[in-house]
């Protein structure tokens, strides 16, 4: 194995240049704990802890280490740790606003992906603006977004609902797939290519742990049933995990989430909305907010039921979000 099995690059050796001359080596981070890290160097797999320095400089939680950053480390062999000095500039990451804090501040989940596999599970009723706001986020980032619909051998109506599915995802891919099921993961092959790095997002008990093994051929990732009452799971996986799949992929698991709001004010929106973008450059003012303002062409097309109301419904919140990333005491 070397570095390049892992996502190695030109760019990121020149970005590690400075630090190659202060002793340091790199490596990427395979695991985020909480408070330490895992990173594999082209040595070995050791546990990074940040130095202080790293920590008096970030003053954000979002420029700490997470999983799939390059890293400079400090090597101590002799207690197989290291210290982590630095995170290398971000070629793309996913990010969202931190759940459940009053301060507003961004929460990284990942970085430098190629591809994000967005889960859905079809064993429970699809929930088409849940979607919307994934592919959204995962655009706003730089990465590809794949919506992957898992457990269609419990769903007669897969294909239907895939159908349905392509067309709200502004040209993102749509596969159905069965983790439990021989060959049911056939449809991803495409994505699956050495030194491309795949993250998996979804509620929990869509099966993202399931899928990770299934491509893998192996139990990585400890899985549980869900509870049947409702069809939720159990937050199986708790920390972010990079792992080596199949022909060199890097397949990279996250716990599941409920919640999750823009962080990034540029979050393209018009993409994912052609219909309603295009009918909002139809109103009579700029600024319209598509509510009882006069002459809106979005209401009008409503009433006359040439959009959907889920589509408008969906648009609006989301770019009411947007707008709310873009407010200057959010940001330091």
């Amino acid at each position: 194995m070397s570095l390049k099995d892992f996502g190695w690059n030109d760019s990121f050796a020149a970005a590690f240049a400075p630090h190659a001359a202060a002793g340091c080596v790199p490596g990427r981070v395979t695991a985020d704990f909480g408070r330490g890290w895992g990173v594999t160097t082209a040595e070995e797999e050791i546990l990074a802890e940040p130095a202080g320095k790293l920590r008096h400089r970030s003053t954000r939680r979002a420029e700490l280490p997470v999983a799939g950053d390059w890293v400079a480390v400090e090597p101590r062999p002799e207690e197989h740790r290291a210290r982590l000095m630095a995170v290398l500039p971000r070629h793309t990451l996913l990010s969202r606003q931190a759940a459940g804090h009053r301060r507003i501040e961004e929460q990284v989940l990942a970085a430098n992906l190629d591809t994000v596999f967005i889960v859905v599970g079809l064993d429970v009723e699809v929930n088409q603006r849940r979607i919307e706001r994934f592919i959204t986020a995962v655009r706003s980032g730089g990465i590809a977004p794949v919506v992957v619909l898992n457990k269609a051998d419990l769903n007669p109506a897969a294909d239907s609902i895939r159908e349905e599915v392509e067309k709200l995802t502004g040209g993102a891919p749509v596969v159905a797939v069965s983790a439990t099921k021989r060959g049911g993961t056939k449809a991803l092959k495409p994505w699956l290519v050495r030194r491309q790095t795949i993250a998996f997002l979804g509620l929990s008990g869509v099966g993202k742990s399931s899928l990770i093994n299934r491509l893998a051929g192996d139990e990585l990732q400890d899985v549980q049933d869900v509870r049947e009452s409702d069809a939720k799971g159990r937050h199986t996986t708790s920390s972010r995990e990079l792992f080596l799949g199949p022909g060199g992929v890097l397949l990279l698991d996250t716990p599941g989430m409920r919640e999750f709001q823009f962080w990034d004010a540029d979050t393209p929106l018009d993409d994912l909305f052609p219909e309603v973008a295009a009918l909002a450059l139809q109103c009579r003012f700029r600024d319209c907010r598509h509510g009882t303002e006069p002459e809106c062409a979005v209401q009008a097309a409503l009433a006359a039921g040439k959009v959907e109301l889920g589509r408008v419904t969906s648009y609006l919140k989301l770019k009411a979000e947007r707008a709310l990333a873009s407010t200057p005491w959010k940001r330091r």
